[in-house]
């Protein structure tokens, strides 16, 4: 296993080495000088210039690349040409928040969407099964800008039992220990900040859990349909288990592998795609960062955001090959 763990821990420089470089070659295509940008339209020609060469813009592409990555093997991520902060510290509030809010969003996904799974392939063309993959359907098609508006409307608006924005109160802000408020609140033992911090999560937590949640549940049912009809689940029907015991404890453990797949595919997408959800619910996370990043053409925020969060993608995809493994005894790695 660790022979394994090692190789794959090999094999992904080079595809973030490869990731940097495509990355680093696509945003100077954008259109827009970040001099300018940062100067604003009426700053002279001189002073562009100037801000260019401190900033090591006027050297050739090829070698800023370099510099870039003799930076990334030193583990400097470089310093944002807006704000002049480094970006291995700015980036971890951003992070964390995504982070927050994804890890969030999973677990709403996952519990709701597997037993949804389940209980459709154990009710088979029953009046639930058909009103679980209604609903799936929906989830998947359904765009997440407009659900997130409908849930401020209803919620946050007309009913106002739930927040529309941010992750905490403005009047009442929480004091960070690792940037994830929920964590910070617990080691606090301040419940009630807690509470409120839980609130924040609700709205846009549902709202990016919705797509993932369908998908899952789809999967779950497809996988579970299949092992129900395997000889062992009539054998241990037969021997009087019952069904409940037969379902979670032999047929999902079998049916899980392809599930999990999903889910560590889902989960990296949620941190690298929650800008939309990160845009209308104000939430301060690593997606809306990048995309302000692209705004003010802040090319080392945008080159180590990215490679931040495909780093993060592929060590989740490793992390669920080798549960893999923990779970079915018969899939080897050495």
């Amino acid at each position: 296993m660790l022979h394994y763990i090692g190789r794959r821990l090999l094999q992904l420089i080079p595809v973030l080495l490869g990731m940097t470089f495509i990355v680093f070659l696509i945003i100077r295509a954008i259109p827009g000088d970040p001099a300018q940008v940062i100067l604003g339209q009426t700053a002279s020609k001189e002073a562009m210039e100037a801000l260019r060469a401190s900033l090591g813009l006027d050297n050739p592409w090829y070698i800023q690349y370099f510099e870039y990555l003799g930076g990334l093997l030193k583990g400097d991520l470089g310093e944002s040409l807006r704000t002049t902060a480094p970006v291995s510290e700015e980036i971890w509030p951003y992070l964390a928040a995504t982070f927050e809010l994804s890890l969030f969003a999973i677990l709403i996904a996952v519990i709701v969407g597997v037993n949804a799974g389940i209980i459709s392939a154990w009710f088979q063309n029953s009046w639930f099964d058909y009103t679980a993959m209604i609903l799936a359907l929906v989830g998947v098609s359904m765009p997440i800008f407009w659900l997130g508006l409908m849930f401020q409307y209803i919620f946050g608006i007309e009913l106002g039992i739930l927040p529309t924005g941010g992750r905490e109160e403005v009047r009442n802000p929480i004091e960070s220990i690792t940037n994830l408020y929920v964590l910070d609140t617990i080691l606090q033992g301040r419940f009630d900040q807690l509470g409120i911090v839980l609130k924040h999560l609700v709205l846009p937590g549902i709202a990016l859990a919705t797509i993932p949640m369908a998908i899952i549940a789809r999967m779950t049912r497809s996988s579970m349909l299949e092992v129900m009809r395997s000889d062992y689940v009539r054998t241990a029907r037969a021997k009087g288990q019952k069904m409940f015991w037969v379902v979670y404890k032999h047929a999902l453990k079998n049916a899980i592998i392809p599930v999990l797949t999903i889910i560590g595919l889902q989960m990296g997408l949620l941190l690298g795609g929650a800008i939309l959800t990160e845009s209308i619910f104000s939430w301060p996370g690593v997606g809306r960062y990048i995309y302000e990043a692209i705004g003010f053409r802040d090319y080392p925020v945008i080159q180590s955001g990215i490679l931040v969060v495909a780093f993060i993608f592929v060590m989740i995809n490793l992390f669920i090959d080798v549960l893999y493994s923990l779970i079915d005894p018969r899939i080897k790695y050495d």
